[in-house]
């Protein structure tokens, strides 16, 4: 099985988990600006579990790693949200300088994206 497609079902799940959580649970618990900015977190979030199942099928197809730029999303996924999640839910503020890391790892998994297809 590629490792891939197993990132990209439990990014994909913990994704839709945390989405019903912020429109369920959280809804009436948060400030409009912490709803947003749950509900920006788990969009990120979704995207690029989509994003990680095309490049597992990629790999498969092509036989081509992807490990880069998997590697860079998932943890793009990870700091990106993750804090973001976290800080909502009132964790330390220390969190927060972690999420523009997170959106950078993001963007390195793009551009190594493109890297990938520009050495094809």
């Amino acid at each position: 099985m590629n490792p891939w497609i197993l990132v990209a079902a439990i990014t994909g799940a913990a994704g839709v988990v945390l989405g019903a959580f912020g429109a369920h649970t959280l809804e009436t618990r948060l400030t409009p600006s912490q709803l947003a900015s749950w509900q920006t977190a788990v969009q990120y979030h979704l995207l690029h579990a989509v994003v990680l199942l095309v490049l597992a099928l990629f790999t498969i197809w092509s036989g081509r790693s992807v490990r880069v730029p998997a590697s860079l999303f998932s943890l793009g996924v990870l700091f990106f949200s993750g804090s973001i999640y976290w800080l909502v839910l009132g964790g330390p503020r220390w969190l927060g300088p972690i999420t523009p890391i997170g959106g950078t790892c993001l963007i390195a998994g793009w551009i190594s994206l493109a890297w990938l297809s520009r050495t094809s």
